[in-house]
């Protein structure tokens, strides 16, 4: 069902009115960016410290180090993911209201 062309040149201005109030603008990306790689970094950290740790203190046949590693980086991942979900979700309501 087709609009009239005066309500669609309405609804296309007041979408565009609502998008420049809205912005958030290169230093809020810039933000994003940094909360995402830092709450990748962090856990990454704190699990391949914590092998290091355990390989000097409890020696085995495996690698505590690799093996923190690597959960750390999923559970940075999931952190990351968790963090994008909310702010698409946050910004899919702000378009709907």
């Amino acid at each position: 069902m087709n609009k009239p062309f005066p309500q669609t040149i309405a609804d296309k201005a007041d979408r565009k009115l609502n998008a420049r109030r809205n912005s958030q603008g290169v230093w809020f990306g810039m933000g994003m960016m940094g909360l995402v790689g830092w709450s990748v970094v962090v856990p990454t950290l704190i699990g391949t410290g914590t092998g290091i740790w355990l390989d000097s203190h409890h020696p085995g046949k495996f690698s505590w180090t690799l093996s923190l590693l690597i959960v750390g980086l999923i559970a940075g991942s999931l952190n990351a993911w968790h963090w994008v979900a909310k702010e698409d979700r946050e910004m899919r309501e702000d378009d709907q209201t």
